[in-house]
């Protein structure tokens, strides 16, 4: 099976907002901006959707208006692919989120509209896939400041993201919160639409995926780092998760290197 990246992600056209005149998103797929400065107002369909201040990152659809409420500068990008239709269905509705979630989104984001065609309707370089597919993971968790969590599955969020690597499993992660395993299944299943065993399982892909994409890690290592048993199981997960062996696809990704940007590890393993 060859790897496609145009059919995974790919950026499909860049626009920029600069001063206080309206801007009108169109087109399939997912919108992302980085709001540098000033503060802006979102609508979808002529309805308020919320507003920004510099800093903050746009995630958004087709049909989407920017209107500046004082003078602002805005980059944004449109994505397509099956990887972005998975992320869209994630997305309640388009909003401004803190960028503090995904610190490194403003670089990577102007590196891809500096590469970008220039012509919109140019079919993008499928070489150059890993980049856009690389900022789709950065933004996986860019929304989870913005919704209410309980106290409970808030904890449980940032004791994955924090501690992927070290964690055996959601019966260690129920011992560190301090409850019963059926009680953090049943709570965080119901509040992030997904079982804290997948959304473990999903951030330690989310960092193999980035691993992989430096040379120097082997899979043996990148397993030992992102919390798999070894290189045999993480390859596995991989296939099961991505329809992909982890080898087709680092041969695919790794001459086109993107910035590295990992979950943060509490405890590190040195190999």
């Amino acid at each position: 099976m060859i790897f496609d990246w145009e059919e995974c992600c790919a950026v499909r056209e860049t626009r920029e907002l600069q001063g206080e005149t309206p801007l009108t998103l169109d087109g399939e797929g997912l919108w992302v901006g980085v709001l540098s400065s000033g503060r802006c107002l979102l609508q979808l369909r002529g309805a308020a959707a919320g507003s920004g201040a510099s800093g903050d990152i746009l995630l958004g659809c087709g049909g989407v208006a920017l209107l500046p409420a004082t003078p602002c500068h805005l980059l944004c990008l449109r994505l397509t692919g099956s990887a972005v239709e998975g992320f869209l269905r994630g997305l309640p509705a388009p909003r401004f989120v803190d960028s503090a979630a995904c610190p490194n989104v403003a670089e990577q984001l102007a590196r891809l509209c500096a590469a970008a065609p220039p012509d919109p309707a140019a079919a993008p370089d499928p070489a150059r896939g890993v980049g856009p597919y690389a900022l789709l993971c950065m933004l996986a968790h860019a929304d989870e400041q913005a919704r209410r969590l309980s106290p409970l599955v808030a904890e449980a969020v940032e004791t994955i993201r924090n501690n992927y690597m070290a964690l055996y499993g959601v019966d260690d992660l129920a011992d560190a919160l301090g409850v019963s395993k059926c009680h953090l299944v049943r709570t965080f299943s119901a509040e992030m639409g997904t079982s804290p065993g997948k959304y473990l399982t999903r951030t330690r892909l989310e960092a193999a995926k980035l691993l992989l994409l430096e040379r120097e890690y082997n899979l043996e290592m990148i397993a030992n780092l992102c919390g798999f048993s070894g290189a045999n199981y993480l390859c596995r997960v991989f296939r099961r998760e991505e329809g992909v062996s982890p080898a087709v696809w680092r041969d695919t990704a790794a001459p086109h290197a993107a910035p590295k940007h990992l979950p943060p590890r509490n405890n590190e393993a040195y190999v």
